[in-house]
């Protein structure tokens, strides 16, 4: 079984999907767009509204994260940012943590810098510019 992360944004999916590849070094998937689907006729978009991504994914450590642009035509219920849930990278190579925290702060807030805790050599917490937390976390000796 897995669990796997949905993430949903405002318009800007794609420019998060750019920086999470770049932060992760993982390839972007296919991106099917709002357009791409049949279309009916009780839905009426505009054209940015059809470029926007209905659903993409990156696949870091095995884990899928997926990526949404809301739609105001496909759904009434708005993005709604809060602290409800962080994601959590582990990892045991320090250089992959220092590397990964670095990348997420850019533009964001740091909430804990990278440190020693009672429970790992190497641990912090960080809001990336899209208002999401990560927790990055050294698991190795």
């Amino acid at each position: 079984m897995t669990i796997d992360i949905y993430m949903y944004f405002e318009g800007n999916a794609r420019e998060a999907v750019d920086f999470y590849s770049e932060v992760f070094e993982v390839k972007k998937n296919k991106i099917m767009t709002y357009g791409d689907q049949p279309t009916d006729s009780n839905v009426k978009m505009s054209e940015s509204e059809r470029k926007l991504i209905m659903h993409t994914d990156l696949v870091i450590d095995g884990t899928s994260l997926m990526f949404s642009d809301i739609s105001t035509s496909m759904t009434s219920q708005p993005v709604t940012k809060g602290n409800a849930i962080s994601l959590v990278i582990s990892n045991d190579n320090k250089t992959y943590i220092k590397n990964i925290f670095d990348k997420l702060k850019v533009d964001g807030k740091i909430e804990m810098e990278l440190e020693e805790t009672f429970y790992s050599k190497l641990y912090g917490r960080v809001q990336d510019k899209f208002s999401n937390t990560w927790e990055i976390m050294y698991t190795g000796e």
